[in-house]
Order: structure tokens, then sequence, then C-alpha cells
């Protein structure tokens, strides 16, 4: 039975052994690319193949000896052509009782477009019955990250006194799920990198999410290296925190891949309601017409520089792999399908709208496209509360 709150676990379980340790050279190795458009959030991207994602230099490391995942920004895209970018998924799961330290330096932000949507999340074989788990999720420049757990009906949050961050939403099988938004400055936008980028832990148990500003990491993680375990005994209270009490994690969770991805519009950033209220002021009023064609310039800050990822476990238990995915993705056609599926300015595609290829491994969710149209009713409700809470939230923050 799991503890009942994020103090009782501080003072039951101290320290975690380490188990898989993503940094420098190798941390590509145990991660599929998607290789295919985006259909789960409807984005107006095409997420890479491993090779066209090296070769395009969407996915490298840098002389810090950091992993870099980016929007292309190199070529202008023409219409009725997607954006090149890359959306990455471990190849291992990761079970309840885990603990994943993500020290970034850099997340995505648009320079003159207001539509990047860039996460670090946790996902289950399918969605959401298998449970999500958000750690950085932002939009049309939000300066504040925004955290949620995505479960079916059952999943509730409490918010105990010593939650860092707001809670926003309380029942997890809500389209968004429940939200809890960062009160810790520099958690996004410019302000993260100016402050030297920062670090997100997420203990996958009672499901709670630190964030650190780069001057604020504790010494246990500061101190920590690739073969070293961690202890959680100077990291205080977290930014969200999702006690046991009104959600039994193994009812709702089953064990999580990693992803990293950036899309552009998509259901949440482009949907025409939240684009025209939010970010208006294109030429057309469309998300895709005013920000994704054009020139690759708007994307130079549309990219994650990660130092290091690196999980953890209470009893020193190996991640299990995932098989790689061995099927096929078919052909499409329709008026502006090409027979090569990327190049180097985009990808021309009218896609079938609910076909899911299930490119990356470990990837089952047959019916996401249809489930994530979900996501408009309660986005919708998101940024009424944004819209309350701060002016013109497109051009201001």
């Amino acid at each position: 039975m799991f503890v009942l709150g994020v103090l009782a676990l501080l003072t039951s379980v101290r320290a975690y052994d380490l188990v898989r340790d993503y940094s420098g050279s190798s941390f590509f190795d145990r991660w599929d690319f998607y290789g295919y458009w985006d259909n789960l959030t409807l984005g107006d991207v095409w997420w890479l193949n491993r090779n066209d994602a090296f070769s395009q230099g969407l996915t490298y490391i840098n002389n810090a000896g950091n992993a870099v995942l980016k929007v292309d920004n190199e070529h202008d895209v023409a219409w009725n052509y997607k954006r090149n970018s890359v959306r990455i998924t471990s190849q291992d799961t990761y079970a309840v009782g885990s603990l994943w330290i993500t020290d970034v330096v850099h997340v995505p932000y648009g320079t003159h477009v207001y539509i990047v949507w860039g996460a670090i999340w946790t996902k289950g074989p399918t969605w959401p019955d298998n449970g999500e788990i958000d750690i950085f999720e932002t939009i049309n420049r939000m300066p504040i990250n925004q955290y949620a757990l995505h479960t079916t009906e059952g999943c509730m949050k409490d918010t105990p006194d010593n939650q860092v961050g707001t809670t926003v939403v309380e029942d997890c099988s809500e389209a968004a799920g429940c939200t809890v938004t960062e009160n810790y400055e520099n958690s996004a936008y410019t302000g993260f990198a100016e402050a030297g980028g920062g670090v997100w832990a997420t203990q996958f148990d009672v499901s709670g999410i630190w964030f650190w500003s780069r001057p604020h990491v504790p010494t246990s993680i500061t101190q920590s290296t690739s073969t070293s375990g961690v202890d959680l005994s100077d990291w205080g209270p977290p930014s969200a925190a999702f006690p046991s009490t009104s959600c039994n994690i193994t009812e709702y969770f089953t064990p999580q891949n990693l992803v990293i991805d950036i899309t552009l519009c998509g259901n949440w950033a482009g949907l025409p309601e939240t684009y025209a209220e939010t970010c208006a002021g294109g030429t057309t009023g469309l998300c895709y017409n005013d920000n994704v064609i054009g020139s690759g310039a708007n994307y130079n800050d549309a990219y994650f520089e990660i130092k290091n990822i690196r999980a953890y476990t209470t009893g020193g238990v190996a991640p299990t792999p995932t098989a790689n995915y061995q099927g096929t993705i078919p052909t499409i056609t329709g008026t502006s399908a090409l027979q090569s599926s990327t190049s180097t300015v985009g990808t021309a595609l009218i896609p079938t709208p609910w076909y899911y290829p299930g490119a990356a491994a470990a990837d089952t969710e047959l019916d996401s496209a249809k489930t994530h149209l979900a996501l408009m009713t309660t986005y919708f409700a998101f940024y009424d509360w944004i819209l309350t809470t701060v002016d013109d939230p497109c051009r201001t923050w």
C-alpha cells in the first residue's frame, strides 16, 4: 500500500539506485524515433525517423556534450508542407517506484511565432488507460510550466499544504488532466535558459514533481554522477504533489515510457478558437498559415538542449526494454502526397486523419488521435483560466 503523502514518503525513502543514464554521445542510443506525421496531437509537423533526424541536423550532440532536439529552422516551408521536427520515445519502460531526473539547459519556444508546443512526458501503451505524466509542457510563449496526470475516471488530485505550485484541475480524467501550474520563476520560455536551465525530478510513486532553476538545484543532484544513486532528503516540497490519498497509482498507471517531442499548432496550441483568442495578429488568422509556413528563422529557439536524463528505482531493478516496432507505414494517397516521406524543406502530406501507424516503440494508442480531440473542451477551460490571470497571454508572456 502506498504512503499517503509526500512527507511520509520522504521520511521512509531517502535514496534511489541508478538504473539508466541517458547522456553524452550515447544519449540517443536507447530511444525510438516516431518517423511519421503528428497524428496524435494533430500538429503541423513531420516527426522524422532516426536517420533523417540526424542527417538533417534535428538531433545531435553539441560541443558541450548535450543532446539537442529541434524543429527545422534552416529552411522555408511552402504551403501544404509540414515542418520537420522530432519525437523520441524511450525503449525502456519504468515501473511504479521509479524516479526520473531531467537536467535541461534550454526548452523550446517560438522566436516570431506563437505556436511551439514542446513536452517532456511519460506514457503507458494505451492513452489514457495506462496513464500519462506531463513533466514539462508549454505553448504560446507561456512563461510558466504546467504539470499534469492523465488517467481514466476515478483518479483525483488532492493538494497538500506543502505543494509549491497551484492546482488548476483536480480530476485526472478531464481532457487536460489534473493540472498544476509552477510558481517558481524561470520554469519556461526565455527565463529558463537565461537562468542557466533547470532540473525536474519526477517520482513515479506518489507522482511528486520537483523543479529547480539552475541556481537552486540541490546538492544531492549536483554532486550525483552517471553511476551513483541519489538522496531526496534535501529536496524540500514538490512543485506538484500527487499523493495517493485520492488516487491509487498502481490502479491507474502501468509502466511508463519517457517521451520528448516538439510539435506546432495542433489540438491545443492551434485550435482555431484558442489561436484566435490568444494569438490573433497573423494575416490569415489560421495557425498553420501564419506560423508553420515561411521562414525557418522563426524557429531558432524551438529546441531542447538536455544535459542528461537519469532513471532510478528504490530497489535497483533494471527497466524493461520494449521491442522495436515491426510494422509498416502504408502509402498515403492525396493531392499533395509525395513519393518520399521527408525532404529538407518539410514534408507534404494530406493524411487520413484517424490513421495511426504505430511507428514508435511501445506506441499502441490506436485511438489516440480521436481521443486527443477531446482535449479541446478542457483546453478551452484552461485558457479561460489563463485569460483571467494574465493579460494578452500570447504576446506578453
